[in-house]
């Protein structure tokens, strides 16, 4: 502490006195520095520490919370996604149901038989295969009759061979 002066009868005895005491004063501000500096020092690093510490845990909690709402944003733009998708398949099977019934309609007018009807006279040609097959079965049988004999022919008069033609597949229904 600082020591206050006290009046002196003598002022010989006054100045030697005030220059010890301002001594000791200057002394005392001095040393109240220094403490203060080391203390400072001391716990600026503890207080520096203490901050890193602080920001950090800021940090994780920023991250986390930025984590989520990227997340939410992720999850909502996949739901959007998913409704938009279906809705357009929606609209392009109602397209293509009112394409097909034009060109169904269409091939109609023009007499182009349909799958349905290709197969419907499929079941009926082999219904009459079936019943000609079965009455084949049941009728007489009727003698070969002898091959004529070949005439024999000059070889002049050769017959051009006959136009081969393709079998007529069945369409499948």
């Amino acid at each position: 502490m600082v020591k206050k002066l006290h009046k002196s009868t003598s002022a010989g005895d006054a100045g030697a006195h005030l220059s010890g005491s301002v001594k000791d004063s200057a002394q005392q501000i001095w040393q109240a520095g220094l403490g203060a500096f080391t203390r400072a020092q001391a716990e600026g690093t503890k207080a520096f520490e203490a901050l890193v510490k602080e920001g950090t845990a800021i940090q994780r909690k920023t991250q986390a919370a930025a984590e989520e709402k990227i997340s939410e944003a992720t999850n909502k733009m996949s739901t959007m996604a998913t409704d938009i998708s279906s809705k357009a398949s929606g609209q392009w099977d109602k397209l293509e149901n009112i394409f097909e019934e034009r060109v169904a309609k269409a091939l109609g007018k023009l007499g182009v038989p349909s799958a349905k009807d290709i197969k419907a006279l499929t079941a009926r040609i082999d219904e009459l295969s079936a019943a000609v097959h079965k009455l084949s079965a049941k009728a007489p049988v009727a003698p070969k009759a002898a091959a004529p004999k070949a005439a024999a022919k000059p070889a002049a008069k050769k017959k051009a061979p006959a136009k081969a033609t393709k079998p007529v597949a069945r369409p499948e229904a």
